[in-house]
């Protein structure tokens, strides 16, 4: 396997040639910053401070010196840069309107709190650590949490002051933050219900904890030119996104060497959408995490680090092409072939978030419920662990779709736990729009958004399921607050990139632009946008009631809105 010194510095027989700055002549860059290629030079400022330091270093910073000094005391590189390495966004500072997102500079938007970000690979909680990340929220974040749609819990208002004791509070339970964010191997996704699923096509949990031990916190792989987001899940519902992913491994049937994984990568959103393709390559379960070692060592490696805006592994599968990316893989890195293999099925349901009561392989039950757009509380937190508990449970899972289950239910226990978690609000049995939106952070704390998306969604829940209370198809509608997609606007049924627009009186206000008829699964792809078509945020439910009921009216048999989003014309979606 090739590999890179940390330092990313040039051997000292090739290092280039330096003239005075006023005499050096403006030339072609050179290459695109691969490692592999012999690229180390220009360098971006991202690239700059990964270079002058590994980011897991900052921890001992963190602990020795801000924690003790305070928030004015953190080293600019440090608090926009390598304190993402664990877990740690300065939070935006109240009272900043979306107009001024783009143009203050980044010390104007930071408030002196931090977003806190907790991984939690494979969605895999128990009561312990349930309690403990509730514990957290009330004693350190304001009695903040919010379900992330990579299975991760997020906090608020986290004083810098605060951190050590947070981590120790964590890891006394098996939880980290270790690589939550920066350009690093982020949390694992997984199938929530691996191992318990009557219809499992293969368990990928000994593969998730294969590729955590091997390759999370380990410095070779702490500088990536970008995130790298990745899924295993061995689920006839497809339930971890992996369109969308970096590198996935998708459980399938090979007709000569049985269960196994589908391998897929360059899968991302943002503002350059891409689908993840198939490599066409059957990997067994003990080979995943070689095989996860050495697509993110193409990344590290021969991923592009000059423009920042084109550092993800998308672009590179997407100008090298599936056969060099696998011939790549195979002999340079794996030193084998890889056995050619099948596709997955289509998803064997609608949703793909186990919400619900469903029997587990061993004869009991897991319960999955949803919350309101994945904003929770750590006390709520806290009621849910005890509900576990009560009922016999110490296992619990986050999902890829901000909900949560609670696994190892007894039959006859079953329905006094979703009488519980019902009367805390959490639906077992949602409406569909209960059950299908989602929403990124938003204006509230993140300081790239533009506009308000959790009290949005809220509210738009609320206000469907009073105007079309018979509605009962599954439907997706996901709310964001900027550009950047972390809500997957361009995969939903509805997807709403937040931005400001203009209303009927010609004021400049909070809206959306309109994504139609996205999918992940079943016909994967992205939505339509009407030339034009942008809604405010007040207005965002008459939009929603109006587009429904012309899908109602017109579509036909078992058709699904992206089909009909499809085909409708611009009349009938505006």
């Amino acid at each position: 396997m090739a590999t890179t010194p940390e330092t990313a510095e040039p051997p000292a027989d090739r290092a280039p040639a330096r003239r005075p700055a006023a005499a050096r002549k403006v030339t072609r860059h050179r290459g695109e910053g691969q490692w592999g290629m012999g690229h180390f030079t220009p360098l971006n400022a991202n690239e700059q401070f990964k270079k002058d330091d590994d980011g897991l270093n900052v921890r001992t910073r963190i602990e020795t010196i801000y924690a003790h000094r305070g928030f004015d005391s953190i080293d600019p590189a440090d608090l926009r840069g390598r304190m993402r390495w664990w877990g740690l966004y300065t939070q935006r500072k109240e009272g900043i309107d979306g107009g001024k997102t783009a143009i203050l500079d980044p010390h104007e938007l930071d408030a002196e709190y931090f977003m806190l970000r907790v991984r939690i690979d494979g969605g895999r909680l128990t009561v312990a650590q349930l309690r403990a990340i509730a514990e957290v929220s009330e004693q350190y974040g304001r009695n903040t949490a919010d379900l992330t749609d990579r299975q991760n819990v997020q906090y608020h208002w986290i004083r810098i002051e605060d951190v050590p004791a947070i981590w120790q509070k964590l890891e006394a339970v098996g939880l980290s933050t270790t690589e939550a964010c920066g350009d690093t191997p982020r949390v694992i996704l997984g199938s929530p219900v691996a191992g318990i699923a009557e219809d499992e096509i293969i368990d990928g949990t000994p593969a998730i904890d294969e590729i955590h031990r091997r390759f999370i916190g380990n410095k070779d792989f702490s500088n990536l030119p970008r995130k790298f987001k990745s899924a295993v899940s061995g689920s006839p519902l497809l339930d971890v996104a992996h369109e969308i992913n970096d590198i996935a491994f998708v459980g399938v049937v090979h007709p000569e060497h049985g269960p196994g994984f589908d391998l897929w990568v360059g899968g991302g959103l943002s503002t350059n959408p891409r689908l993840g393709v198939r490599l066409g390559a059957w990997v067994p379960l003990d080979e995943v995490a070689d095989v996860f070692g050495g697509v993110i060592g193409i990344f590290r490696d021969y991923g592009y680090r000059r423009l920042r805006n084109r550092a993800r592994l998308k672009f590179l599968v997407a100008d090298w092409g599936t056969e060099k990316f696998r011939q790549v893989l195979e002999d340079e890195y794996l030193k084998y072939k890889l056995i050619d293999g099948p596709a997955p099925q289509q998803p064997a349901g609608r949703w793909r978030d186990h919400v619900g009561v469903h029997r587990q392989q061993d004869g009991n039950y897991y319960v999955g419920f949803a919350p309101r757009v994945g904003r929770v509380d750590g006390r709520l937190l806290g009621q849910i662990a005890d509900l576990a508990e009560a009922h016999g449970s110490d296992r619990l899972r986050t999902t890829a779709e901000q909900k949560m289950i609670v696994l190892d239910v007894a039959e006859d226990r079953v329905e006094s736990l979703v009488a519980g978690l019902e009367a805390l609000d959490l639906r077992v049995t949602p409406s569909p729009f209960r059950r299908g939106t989602m929403a990124c952070t938003g204006i509230e704390y993140c300081k790239l958004a533009i506009v308000e998306t959790k009290e949005r969604g809220r509210t738009l829940i609320d206000e469907m399921e009073k105007r079309l209370p018979e509605f009962d198809e599954p439907l997706t509608i996901n709310i964001n607050g900027c550009p950047n997609a972390c809500a997957r606007i361009q995969v939903a049924d509805i997807g709403l990139k937040g931005q400001l627009v203009t209303d009927e009186q010609g004021n400049q206000v909070e809206g959306y632009q309109v994504h139609l008829g996205g999918a992940l699964g079943l016909e994967a792809g992205f939505g339509r946008k009407v030339r034009g078509l942008k809604v405010t945020s007040e207005g965002l439910p008459d939009y929603v009631e109006r587009v429904l009921t012309r899908y109602q009216e017109d579509r036909t048999e078992g058709e699904r809105f992206a089909q009909w989003a499809a085909r409708a014309n611009e009349e009938q979606l505006s």
